[in-house]
Parts: structure tokens; C-alpha cells; sequence
């Protein structure tokens, strides 16, 4: 029980932050969705640098899968990167597409380069 109250306390922080990212970049009037972007890279580095850092069972429940769990977004990618298509973008979609997969991937790469190893 006490794991699932660690995961809902990330959750709820990640979740909080996301929606704090959304308002600030809504701020702004752009076609490209740097918000969700924004979010999967932020999100892969921290959980790249938790695992691999070999953070403790409570660090990963809380940060792992609360916190990046609910900041990073697989479901908004996908619906933004559907609306770019039929906004006629598909050329952007495809760019948007790929700079999440990259970037996302590069991000964990950096975290476990820039953990020491132990």
C-alpha cells in the first residue's frame, strides 16, 4: 500500500508540472507542439538519471513512475502529431515524430553519460 501512496505522490507532483508547462507555453501562439516535446525529453533525462544512478525502490516509485509517469506523454505526442497531419503539416509531423524519439532517447543517453559510475 504504501507503494502505490509513493507512486500517487510523484504522480500528483508530475502531473501539477505538467500543467504548469502547458501554461507557460501556451503563451505562446505556435503550430509546433514544444510543450509535449518539452515534456518526453525533460522526462526520459530525469528517469535515465534515476535509474541509472541506481536510486533506491521509494526514489524510482516516486520519481520513476509517479513524477515522469505523469509529466512525460506518449498519448498527447501521438494526438498532436495526428493533428499536424491533417492540418496539412505532414512534413512537420514527421520532424515533430522523429525530435521526440531522438531527443527523448538522446536525453537518456546523456543521464547515464553523465552519471558517475559506480
Amino acid at each position: 500500500m504504501i507503494e502505490a501512496l509513493l507512486v500517487g505522490l510523484g504522480g500528483a507532483v508530475g502531473a501539477v508540472s505538467r500543467y504548469l508547462v502547458g501554461l507557460g507555453v501556451g503563451r505562446f501562439d505556435v503550430r509546433f507542439p514544444y510543450e509535449t516535446l518539452f515534456v518526453n525529453v525533460v522526462g526520459s533525462f530525469v528517469l535515465g538519471w534515476v535509474t541509472f544512478a541506481g536510486a533506491g525502490e521509494g526514489a524510482l516509485l516516486v520519481v520513476g513512475i509517479g513524477a515522469c509517469g505523469a509529466f512525460t506523454t506518449f498519448s498527447s505526442f501521438s494526438v498532436d502529431t495526428t493533428r499536424l497531419v491533417e492540418d496539412g503539416e505532414p512534413v512537420l509531423a514527421v520532424v515533430y515524430a522523429l525530435s521526440n524519439v531522438l531527443l527523448a532517447t538522446g536525453a537518456v543517453v546523456l543521464a547515464r553519460l553523465l552519471v558517475p559510475t559506480v
